[in-house]
C-alpha cells in the first residue's frame, strides 16, 4: 500500500507532541521557517515553558531564515491539535508504554496524508506501531539538538513508503534542516550510534576514576576541535534521558559495562539532572528546578 503524500504544506501546521527539551526546539525551528506549529503536552507548565522558549528563540532564527515566523499554539489534547497537520512529530519520554498507545491515537486522528514521525533517539519506529493501521506513513525522524544542530536522521519502520522518505528528503531543507537516511534499521541510527560509544566510554573513564568530567571535556575539545565535550552535552540533553537511552542499549546488549549507568543513576537519584535542574556534571546557574523541562 502506498502512503498519500501531504499537500498544501504552507497552509497546514506541524504538530509536535511533547513540550520538553527537544519538542520545544523542534517547534522553534519550524516556526522560524514560517510554519504554524501546534505543541501538545498534558503538563500546563511544560506548555507555558515551551511557548516562552519559542518566543525567545524564534526572532533570531527567523532573521537568519528571512521568513515571517509561523504562529505557535499549545494544547493539552492531541485529538484536538493534530487534525489538519501535515507532519506530526512525537517527542515524549523514551518509554514504549507511552509511545505505543500514543501512535495508535495519532494514526486515528491525523489527516490521511499526514506523516507520523518519532523523534526517539533509541527506539526504532518498528517498535512503536503495534496499534497503528497505516504503518506506511510512520518513520523515525531524529533531531539532535536544534537549532544549534540541524541534521535530521530518517529511518523506516520496515513498512514506510519509500516515497514518504523521499518527500521528507526533498522538503525538510526548506525548513533549514539537513536530512540523512539510515539505509537499514540501526539502534541509534547513524550519529547517535557513534555518539553512544563516545558517551559511554567517557562515562566509564570517569566512573573508574581515571579522569573528571571537566578534564574529559577539555581534552575532547582540544583534540577534536568541537565546541563542547560529551559531559556538557549530556547535561544539556538531561541525565535522566541519557540514562533511559543507556538502559535501552543495555537491554539490547547485556555485555555493555555497568559503570556508565551506575554513574548516571547517582546523579539522577540525587536530582542532578543537568542544565534543566541547574546542576548535573556542571553547575548551570542560569537554570533552576522551577523551570526544569523534560
Amino acid at each position: 500500500m502506498n502512503a498519500a503524500l501531504p499537500i498544501n504544506l504552507t497552509d497546514r501546521p506541524v504538530a509536535v507532541i511533547g513540550a520538553g527539551t527537544l519538542g520545544r526546539r523542534i517547534a522553534a525551528v519550524f516556526s522560524a521557517a514560517g510554519s504554524a506549529v501546534r505543541i501538545v503536552d498534558i503538563d500546563a507548565g511544560q506548555r507555558d515553558d515551551a511557548l516562552r522558549y519559542v518566543a525567545e528563540q524564534v526572532p533570531a532564527l527567523a532573521a537568519r531564515s528571512g521568513r515571517t515566523p509561523g504562529e505557535v499554539s499549545a494544547d493539552a489534547d492531541a485529538e484536538a491539535a493534530v487534525p489538519g497537520a501535515w507532519l506530526v512529530i512525537e517527542a515524549v519520554p523514551e518509554r514504549l508504554d507511552i509511545k505505543r498507545p500514543l501512535f495508535g491515537v495519532l494514526d486515528r486522528v491525523a489527516d490521511p496524508d499526514a506523516i507520523l514521525a518519532t523523534n526517539s533517539s533509541s527506539y526504532a519506529s518498528r517498535l512503536l506501531v503495534d496499534e497503528v493501521v497505516h504503518r506506511d506513513r510512520v518513520l523515525n525522524m531524529h533531531f539532535a539538538m536544534p537549532p544549534q544542530n540541524m541534521a535530521v536522521e530518517l529511518m523506516s519502520d520496515g513498512e514506510t513508503d519509500a516515497a514518504v522518505i523521499d518527500f521528507l528528503k526533498a522538503r525538510l531543507p526548506e525548513f533549514g534542516l539537513l536530512p540523512f537516511v539510515a539505509h537499514k534499521e540501526s539502534t541509534g541510527f547513524i550519529f547517535n550510534r557513534i555518539w553512544a560509544a563516545i558517551k559511554r566510554e567517557s562515562l566509564e573513564v570517569v566512573a573508574e576514576g581515571v579522569s573528571t568530567p571537566e578534564e574529559v571535556d577539555a581534552i575532547m575539545v582540544a583534540n577534536l576541535a568541537i565546541a563542547e565535550g560529551p559531559f556538557r552535552l549530556m547535561d544539556r540533553v538531561g541525565l535522566d534521558i541519557v540514562l533511559d537511552i543507556e538502559n535501552h542499549y543495555a537491554a539490547e546488549n547485556p555485555h555493555l559495562p555497568e559503570g556508565p549507568r551506575r554513574l548516571l543513576r547517582e546523579y539522577v537519584d540525587s536530582g542532578r539532572l543537568g542544565a534543566k535542574a541547574g546542576e548535573g556534571f556542571y553547575k548551570w546557574p542560569e537554570h533552576s528546578a522551577a523551570t526544569a523541562h523534560r
